[in-house]
């Protein structure tokens, strides 16, 4: 670590953590489109947090894919377009894995995005494999379980979106989210690797500062407050998982963005 002048007097503090033949590293974010929309500038995407979180440290790539399950996903990961598109890529450090809310349809009334939990699981199995696989064994792997569903959001945004049309049936359901982001945990406990657990950190009083319902943009996919909440919950996980990139704020001018 070492210290230049600020202006006439101050002091920019930067953490040197790549050596001059080291290669910046990357963090790749897999899933669907809370993954693809975390880049949004309009929502404050929470992809768009890390990102800035670890300017200087790591690059950050966006693999999210709009509509996609698990099954869509290794699908298009069989293809060559899919293996050169998300697994082209060297010194990739972090892969996050943020699956679930499209996989968790209702079967009856959502049968072409709903994935059956056993074969959920796995996908996610299978996600981490291809992810060692191509990226090496010590690369770090984050599952990332889907948030909460909010029953009247949806509802109302079905009846904006299809008025007459709104069949007023859910497709989604909290019951159904918190299954799958049940069995995400039991995935990464059996694989011994970490899950920032969504479904339940964001209903628990504790970690919140707001009705978790409020994190929910329609119900379903972060507000600019949900994007924020899982990228400081993530930033934090990270942090712990590799403290060689934490940030740590300027001591004088409490900004990160120059002294990462």
């Amino acid at each position: 670590c070492y210290c230049t002048s600020r202006a006439s007097q101050g002091h920019h503090c930067y953490k040197r953590i790549m050596s001059s033949n080291t290669k910046r590293g990357k963090i790749i974010l897999f899933g669907d489109s809370i993954t693809q929309m975390s880049f949004s500038a309009a929502d404050c995407g929470w992809g768009a947090w890390i990102a800035d979180r670890y300017q200087r440290r790591a690059d950050v790539l966006n693999r999210g894919f709009s509509g996609y399950n698990s099954d869509w996903f290794l699908k298009f990961a069989a293809t060559d377009e899919g293996k050169a598109d998300l697994f082209d890529h060297d010194n990739v450090k972090i892969v996050t894995v943020f699956f679930g809310a499209n996989d968790a349809s209702d079967l009856e009334l959502n049968p072409r995005h709903h994935v059956p939990l056993e074969r959920y699981k796995s996908n996610m199995k299978e996600i981490a494999s291809l992810a060692r696989g191509n990226f090496g064994e010590d690369v770090n792997i984050i599952f990332i379980a889907p948030p909460p569903v909010c029953h009247d959001a949806r509802l109302k945004f079905q009846k904006d979106k299809y008025k007459d049309k709104a069949t007023g049936k859910l497709e989604r359901t909290l019951d159904l989210s918190g299954q799958y982001a049940k069995a995400l945990t039991e995935v990464a406990k059996e694989l011994e690797l970490p899950c920032l657990d969504v479904w339940t950190k964001m209903q628990d009083s504790s970690s919140s500062t707001k009705p978790w319902q409020e994190y929910l943009s329609d119900g379903l996919h972060l507000s600019a407050a949900g994007n924020k909440f899982v990228a400081e919950a993530l930033i934090d996980l990270i942090d712990d998982l590799l403290p060689e990139l934490a940030v740590t704020p300027c001591t004088y001018t409490g900004n990160i963005n120059s002294s990462s």
